[in-house]
């Protein structure tokens, strides 16, 4: 019985790691079947260097305003944090996510936690609830989509209305969800893991900690002008975003077509991002099928340029945040060391001994 449920286990984790890969291979082979990737390659030879460099300086510029959010969002918990750590942080969290989806947002809160002296629970919880303002954030921009595009959005795309109910069904449930726990912790929490711990002690000791994680993360949006600037910065990083798709057109000469606008970025870059969704590394597979289908079929790009856009500006903004990551964590150890701290490493941040703040 005991090898039957370790032999469950094992496969359940196996097949956990590869759904991720072979989702990637689905929706790479979706995006590029019909398409002369030759073609697409010889563009990309023919890229603009300046292009690059302008894309690498926004794309760097929107993550770290997604640093300077974060760090509002941690104010009621520690007043005094190093930008350094949050934007590292941020990257890190990225770069993991590259090779392992959703791991990087475990480590990105684990490595925060030990580098300012705060509890993992509090800094994973602060991204939770940071993934659901993204949701708000991103329905907002569809909706501005629909006002933007020049016809009928969702006769073109017809999931997207479906998608936005759904986040927004979610969104709604998980914000009252959050906000009953707060109110009602001690009571509500306690009641549910005594039950489940009656069943099964191990999954209540988890459950407890869940509930604690995401109390501690929407329990720090305190504060007025917290929260103005949380919203101004959630703005902020959506223009950003938008300016870094509109940039990549320019790395490839697509101007030259005289359809590249401020708009058709904005759109690209909403619609795209309901990619994420799907646990792939980095994005990668249902990124390019998404771009490739808004530049065909909404603004008639034809389909090796479309293809040529969504494999360079997917594999600059990889590179970068694998790379970054790496220096980054080497930066903020340098430093570290330098005060007699100890470094931090991926196995080192495991451990549950921490600081509560």
């Amino acid at each position: 019985m005991t090898s039957d449920r370790s032999n469950k286990t094992i496969l359940m984790k196996t097949a956990g790691y590869l759904i991720p890969f072979l989702l990637t291979a689905l929706f790479l082979y979706i995006a590029f079947k019909n398409i002369n990737l030759s073609e697409a390659f010889k563009l990309i030879l023919h890229s603009s260097l300046p292009a690059i460099i302008l894309y690498l300086v926004v794309f760097f510029a929107s993550h770290f305003a997604r640093a300077v959010r974060w760090k509002y969002m941690l104010n009621p918990v520690k007043k005094e944090i190093s930008m350094l750590n949050s934007f590292a942080a941020v990257m890190l969290g990225y770069g993991f996510s590259c090779v392992i989806p959703r791991l990087g947002e475990l480590y990105r809160g684990f490595f925060f936690g030990r580098w300012e002296g705060i509890s993992r629970s509090t800094a994973v919880g602060t991204i939770v609830v940071e993934r659901i303002i993204d949701m708000s954030m991103f329905i907002i921009a569809a909706l501005i989509s629909v006002w933007l595009y020049s016809g009928d959005i969702f006769n073109e795309i017809a999931w997207l209305k479906t998608s936005l109910i759904l986040g927004f069904g979610v969104i709604a449930a998980a914000s009252i969800i959050l906000i009953y726990l707060i109110y009602n912790k001690e009571r509500l929490v306690n009641n549910i893991v005594k039950t489940v711990e009656k069943i099964n002690k191990k999954f209540a000791d988890r459950l407890r900690s869940i509930f604690e994680t995401l109390i501690s993360g929407f329990a720090t949006l305190k504060g007025t002008k917290n929260i103005i600037a949380i919203i101004i910065w959630s703005a902020v990083i959506l223009i950003l975003y938008a300016l870094n798709a509109q940039v990549g057109f320019y790395i490839l000469g697509m101007e030259s077509t005289g359809k590249v606008t401020f708009s058709l970025a904005w759109i690209l870059m909403t619609v795209s991002s309901f990619g994420v969704v799907i646990p792939t590394p980095g994005g990668t597979g249902p990124y390019h099928m998404i771009s490739i289908f808004v530049l065909t079929r909404l603004y008639n790009f034809n389909y090796e340029t479309s293809a040529a856009y969504s494999i360079l500006t997917h594999f600059i903004s990889y590179i970068a945040f694998i790379i970054s990551s790496l220096v980054l964590i080497y930066a903020v150890n340098f430093r570290r060391e330098r005060k007699g701290l100890p470094k931090e490493t991926i196995f080192s941040v495991l451990k549950t001994k921490e600081k509560l703040i």
